[in-house]
């Protein structure tokens, strides 16, 4: 499926096992395609009025981070769903400098220790700092469920070695959109379901249910 025409799916949105949070232009029919898809309720949401916000918001089944320029009526529409804190520092695109499960989260080198602090608080996670493919941006570099991991296909086994003893699972290389790397950006998935951009292929597809724990 795509997202406002887009299949960087993982841009615009963020979910978790209850809740998946859309932009307010989203069309209806997508939005129901994904509560459909991913068993949840969806939740529409704009960060300083923007609406790339998979990018701007990290999400699990314990809590979310947002960028910290989001409003403070759009957090607190937020906190009706769920425990939400704002990354404050000048790296502060949540949704690109994370990726988590409910237990772990790999994040951006250059994020301070006091923003990891608050990211293990809020998630609930152990948090440790990481790259992807040489790529700071973890979370558009990966994307976990809680049964598995898909990264960038040039994550070293270095790389990918750290991650599977952080995170505890299988990790995988793939790709998302017809050979797009950046397997954060493409797919949307928790412990219900998975959906990905339009232009994923057959073979894509297989990868990423395999690595996500779907098959």
């Amino acid at each position: 499926m795509n997202i406002l025409g887009s299949p960087v799916l993982g841009v615009f949105a963020s979910c978790n096992d209850e809740l998946v949070f859309v932009p307010y232009d989203a069309p209806l029919d997508t939005v129901k395609d994904l509560e459909e898809s991913l068993g949840v309720a969806a939740c529409r949401t704009s960060v300083s009025g923007s609406s790339v916000v998979g990018s701007l918001m990290c999400s699990n089944n314990n809590g979310a981070i947002v960028a910290g320029f989001i409003l403070e009526k759009e957090i607190r529409a937020i906190r009706k769903h769920i425990k939400a804190a704002r990354l404050t520092e000048g790296l502060n695109a949540a949704g690109n400098l994370i990726l988590a499960n409910d237990t772990s989260a790999l994040v951006n080198p250059d994020l301070s220790n006091k923003s990891i602090k608050m990211i293990e608080k809020t998630l609930g996670v152990e948090v440790k700092r990481g790259t992807l493919g040489g790529l700071k941006t973890v979370g558009m570099a990966g994307i976990a469920s809680n049964k598995g991991v898909l990264v960038h296909p040039k994550s070293s086994p270095a790389e990918i070695a750290f991650v599977e003893e952080l995170f505890k699972l299988p990790v995988d290389i793939g790709t998302v959109n017809f050979g797009s790397p950046l397997v954060g950006s493409g797919i949307l998935a928790n412990s219900k379901g998975y959906v990905m951009g339009l232009d994923t292929t057959g073979p894509e597809i297989s990868r990423i249910a395999d690595a996500l724990g779907y098959l």
